[in-house]
């Protein structure tokens, strides 16, 4: 696979990517390039859509009132979004926009609201939390933006929920102890759908317990010995899941 520039500046855009496409820049970004960035005329950066891969592009700055990029090289083709899905008890503000960076830079590709009954905070802006999946993109190299759903009722979400998809909910009462334990005991072999629950931090009460446990394709994992913080929580929960049973046993 193509390595990975981290010397650029990358930008996150909606427009089309192709060779010479100019791509014009709204009004923050373009203050973001020349006045944070200080870049001048002709300075080159990479763009990416989500779509189209990743595109070397030059500033063009000679008109002041309309700066843009114009496209000239793609440096990474499109790879598809990623399979892992993400599902959380909403947080307050800063620690949600945490989670949501984390999440990202993990490796999901949906991020879903999940309404329980513990849930301390049932208000989620959802561009906000648009905006800090796109830095995290940005920043980390990444070439597909997570697609971020309104919040659902834990319940009718898993009336929907798709057979062929794993759903790990982390419980703190798991019977098995051991995370790896749980993940290596999994059937099958090669990837697989998956989905990730982070709980509030209340914990599931028994009836949501419950609903879980009922399902078929539902496997119940304990974090370890300490109590942690639901946006740690995610982190640790994602590191365990992508090793074990994830995208990162494609890099061993």
């Amino acid at each position: 696979m193509p390595r990975i520039d981290f010397t650029s500046h990358r930008l996150y855009v909606d427009a089309p990517l192709t060779p010479k496409a100019r791509v014009t820049l709204d009004p923050a970004q373009a203050n973001y390039l020349r006045n944070v960035l200080r870049l001048n005329d002709g300075a080159e950066i990479l763009v990416f859509n989500g779509r189209d891969g990743e595109w070397r592009a030059r500033l063009d700055a000679a008109n002041r009132k309309s700066p843009a990029l114009i496209a000239h090289e793609q440096t990474r083709a499109q790879h598809p979004p990623f399979d892992l899905h993400y599902l959380f008890a909403p947080l307050k503000h800063a620690r949600l926009d945490y989670m949501v960076q984390k999440a990202v830079e993990m490796g999901a590709g949906q991020l879903r609201p999940v309404l329980t009954r513990r849930t301390q905070a049932e208000r989620i802006n959802v561009e906000r939390m648009r905006a800090n999946a796109i830095e995290a993109a940005e920043q980390c190299g990444i070439l597909s933006i997570a697609e971020i759903f309104p919040p659902a009722r834990l319940g009718a979400l898993l009336e929907g929920w798709s057979p062929e998809r794993l759903l790990i909910f982390c419980d703190e009462d798991a019977p098995v102890q051991d995370p790896i334990d749980a993940l290596r005991a999994v059937p099958g072999a090669g990837p697989r759908p998956l989905a990730v629950l982070i709980g509030p931090e209340g914990g599931f009460d028994e009836d949501e317990r419950q609903l879980l446990l009922a399902m078929p394709q539902a496997l119940r994992l304990s974090l370890g010995p300490r109590i942690l913080r639901a946006d740690t929580a995610a982190v640790a929960a994602l590191a365990l899941i992508q090793a074990g049973l994830g995208d990162w046993r494609s890099f061993r």
